[in-house]
């Protein structure tokens, strides 16, 4: 039986690569992310986003618009 690698498993090898190919690893891993055929619809089934999440309920710690005339930079 095959065993799945995890990004622990490969993360020893990646401390051994000199920083730019650490950085080249890191954008084949974004482009491969991006073309994993995973849509925001997948995403959203497999853990769907909590029942406060998207509240209609004003948030109480909403900033006022009052009291920022100090901050204002000069134009």
């Amino acid at each position: 039986m095959s065993q799945t690698l995890t990004a622990q498993d490969l993360w020893p090898l990646v401390q051994k690569l000199p920083h730019d190919e650490q950085v080249r690893l890191a954008k084949l891993a974004l482009q491969a992310a991006a073309r994993s055929g995973s849509s925001d619809a997948d995403a959203y089934r497999a853990a769907p986003p909590p029942v406060d999440e998207f509240s209609s309920q004003e948030d109480p710690l909403a900033w006022e618009g009052e009291g920022w005339e100090e901050f204002n930079a000069p134009r």
